[in-house]
Formats: structure tokens, sequence, C-alpha cells
């Protein structure tokens, strides 16, 4: 398709839509001579990591209630790993 700077000025937004719609490419011309081309852009880009396993996971038991251990933290059952590294911790 060929258009004049004119009219691809007057109907520029028009004329673009058009192009990304039927993906066919725009001739400008000046004075009867060719000038510019614009052509659509083809989608080169990555799928997106983000959602792509959705639907794959599969859920096992009760995510809401969970059973009521208690957690090492709250026993202070691994404050003898903490003192054997020398990390911070509690101290007794």
């Amino acid at each position: 398709m060929n258009v004049n700077a004119a009219e691809f000025k007057a109907k520029c937004l028009k004329l673009l839509d058009e192009v990304a719609a039927t993906h066919q490419p725009l001739v400008i011309t000046k004075r009867g001579r060719p000038v510019a081309r614009v052509v659509p852009i083809e989608d080169d880009t990555a799928q997106s990591l983000f959602g792509y396993m959705k639907g794959t996971g599969e859920i096992l038991g009760d995510i809401v209630r969970v059973p009521q251990e208690p957690w090492a933290a709250e026993t202070d059952a691994e404050d003898a790993l903490y003192r054997a590294t020398g990390s911070p911790g509690k101290r007794t």
C-alpha cells in the first residue's frame, strides 16, 4: 500500500493501526518517490516465565488445617546446633 507524505501526516494513527491489523507494509512517498516504509513488528519476544507452569501443580492433603506440632524455635530444640557452630543464637 502506498500513501503520500501529506496523507500519512493527516491519517498517521489510523494508518499505523491498519498496518498492525493487516501485517502489510506501508510505503510513504514524497512527490511520487518512496522515502520510507512502515512495517509491522513481528513478535520475537520470549515467552514470559511468569505463569508458565499454571495448572501443573497438585495439592496433597489439607493446606488449611496444618498439624499443630511445635516449631523448633519454640521448643529450643536446635539451640545446641547454634552453639556448636558459633553462630549467634540463644545463650544459656
